[in-house]
């Protein structure tokens, strides 16, 4: 039930067209010597169709098709809570943060919070960004895709692990940002083609040849698999070690939607270099949030492709007329997408459904890799090691770490073999960062108030934090552990602001009809935060095996909201280095508008669909 012949002819065409693309869009230009922004943004070309293509493809891969499909068999559609909310996060990040990260002409996220703040906190961030780009993103994406590699094309899982490092390696190593992004137009028309063959072909499998049928097959032979709210004690999932835990603790109730989940999208969308330097690249700002909204659609037709299939699995090994005849079993959860590939995709399209999947696992190692050498090479060797080295000097420091990431990233990648949801083990152990960078990149962003010293024991005390929650309650949901930690992280941030008096220069506050139109709405958010505690007081206890406590999170956010907004229209004191911007710096056209507007009612709809 392997590759045929001509499997492997239209996998080798892709191969083929993902070098070509990317060795061609990136070669030397005759009498134009590559500059760093050449290299790591480049050339700021990127139009608004590329810029979605490629933060798609830089965030779609095996984490999706094999780590989300496994979620999907295991616990359902409420998986699909990452994809839905990430569209929302994303019209965020492109009407606040991107406007302000372009008008600074940054090339890092470090970059900026050492601009806003210091080259400690810059540092500090920047070596968090690239522990967890090589040790937790560049790990599993590789061994994600070796396992596919290795269920349906029989590639020890060891050799696939450095075939895909090396393959993604060829061009990104190369050619920078620039080869990355192009290629992934390319990337993602397989991504999406090669998907949606692998969904069609599950859902005929289980309507016995009716697609439309299969869907209504599907929620019936698996009505627990399509709830977006959990509950606790109702849903048990495999744990990894051959027992079962409760899936309330991966996805805990209302806390997904009320809590830590925003923190995960925020982050992730918002201060991820991988992510956001593809936003930086853009050639307008117009072009970036237009393009951030195209990934925006995207990202809610992502979980058609991936959680949808790992359902189908589910009901097709459970259904023992539709089980008949297949080869293999899916003895851990991460295997339900190339199990399916294996027994019902056939020849000549098995080549493009897999190739789909390599493609989402290729395009993401690429970003990885070239991001981690932008960040090493710009906010550690520039600025600590060689401050003066030219465009050329640091190009080929940015090649050595990008090798040198590959290499730990082969080593370390195999131990991941134990875990049966590589997905929960990704969101987990960013969980630990993204609390303290959302406060920290967000008041740095936002709030005149913030001064270094605050920056910088928020960004000390983020892991130390994280992991004594971890620690002393282990069995809590780490989405509701991370919320805890924002919330601490809120109060060291805001008190040591308030008490760091000596880093204040003069502020000139707006005045009238503007003061008082800032004053009234931090009024209106002072409000909602308070009536949101107040639920959270009263409801958490009735309300607990739904995770309502995470309503506590939402409170924190308006709280804090309401407090940057009225510091910054009333005190005529700020930090040396805040952000002064423009209020028609947000503005955005009738085209973003609608975009928007369509964007969340496509996700209320979801979820009025699919509540529980």
């Amino acid at each position: 039930m392997g590759f045929s012949t001509l499997d492997y002819v239209v996998f080798g065409i892709y191969c083929a067209a993902i070098l070509f693309m990317g060795l061609y869009v990136s070669r030397d230009k005759k009498g134009h010597q590559k500059t760093a922004n050449d290299y790591f943004l480049a050339s700021n070309s990127l139009t608004w169709w590329a810029i979605g293509a490629s933060l798609i493809a830089a965030n779609i891969s095996a984490e999706h098709f094999i780590a989300m499909s496994g979620s999907g068999y295991a616990i359902g559609l409420g998986i699909a809570a990452y994809e839905w909310l990430a569209a929302i996060a994303l019209i965020l990040v492109a009407k606040y943060f991107l406007p302000i990260f372009l008008e600074k002409k940054i090339y890092t996220m470090p970059k900026f919070v050492n601009d806003r703040f210091s080259k400690l906190v810059g540092s500090l961030f920047a070596g968090f960004w690239i522990l967890v780009y090589i040790f937790v993103n560049l790990t599993s994406v590789s061994y994600l895709g070796a396992l596919a590699m290795e269920k349906i094309m029989g590639v020890p899982l060891t050799y696939g692990i450095i075939g895909l490092l090396v393959f993604s390696g060829i061009y990104s190593i190369y050619g920078g940002l620039s080869s990355v992004a192009w290629t992934d137009v390319i990337q993602v028309i397989f991504l999406v083609g090669g998907g949606l063959v692998t969904t069609f072909i599950a859902l005929d499998v289980v309507g016995n040849g009716d697609v439309f049928r299969g869907f209504a097959h599907l929620y019936e032979g698996a009505r627990g698999h399509f709830s977006m709210i959990i509950a606790e004690g109702v849903k048990s999932v495999p744990d990894g070690s051959g027992g079962q835990k409760d899936a309330y603790n991966d996805l805990p109730g209302l806390a997904v939607i009320l809590g830590s989940m925003w923190l995960i999208n925020l982050g992730y969308w918002g201060f991820n270099q991988y992510i956001i330097q593809k936003g930086l690249a853009a050639k307008t700002l117009q072009e970036a949030k237009r393009g951030l909204i195209f990934a925006g659609y995207l990202k809610i037709l992502i979980p058609l492709l991936v959680v949808i299939p790992g359902i189908a699995a589910y009901v097709i090994t459970n259904d023992p007329e539709l089980a008949k005849n297949t080869v293999g079993e899916i003895t851990k959860s991460d295997e339900a997408y190339p199990w399916l590939l294996q027994n019902f995709v056939p020849v000549g399209v098995r080549g493009l459904a897999f190739a789909a999947l390599v493609a989402a696992v290729v395009s993401s190692l690429a970003s990885m890799i070239n991001s981690t050498s932008t960040v090493f090479t710009m906010d550690i060797y520039k600025a600590y090691i060689s401050p003066n080295a030219d465009d050329k000097h640091l190009i080929r420091t940015g090649r050595l770490m990008a090798v040198s990431a590959m290499v730990i990233a082969m080593l370390v990648a195999p131990a991941l073999k134990s875990l049966d949801q590589v997905f929960q083990y990704i969101q987990m152990v960013t969980g630990f960062v993204y609390p303290g960078a959302v406060v920290v990149f967000g008041l740095g962003l936002f709030w005149k108030q913030i001064t270094n010293k605050a920056a910088l024991w928020t960004a000390i005390l983020t892991l130390p934090t994280g992991i004594f929650f971890y620690l002393v309650t282990p069995e809590l949901p780490f989405i509701l552990r991370m919320g805890y930690v924002f919330m601490i992280l809120c109060v060291v941030a805001s008190v040591i602001s308030f008490m760091d008096r000596g880093v204040k220069i003069s502020s000139v506050v707006p005045t009238g009809s503007v003061q008082k139109k800032l004053v009234n709405t931090s009024y209106l958010l002072f409000a909602i935060g308070a009536l949101a505690m107040l639920a959270g007081v009263f409801l958490s206890a009735p309300l607990a095996r739904y995770g309502f406590e995470a309503i506590f999170v939402i409170s924190t956010l308006f709280l804090m909201l309401g407090m940057v907004i009225y510091t910054n229209a009333k005190m005529d004191v700020q930090d040396a280095h805040a952000i002064s911007v423009q209020p028609t710096l947000f503005k955005t056209d009738v085209v973003f508008n609608v975009g928007a507007i369509g964007i969340v009612g496509m996700v209320v709809i979801l979820y009025a669909l699919f509540w529980m």
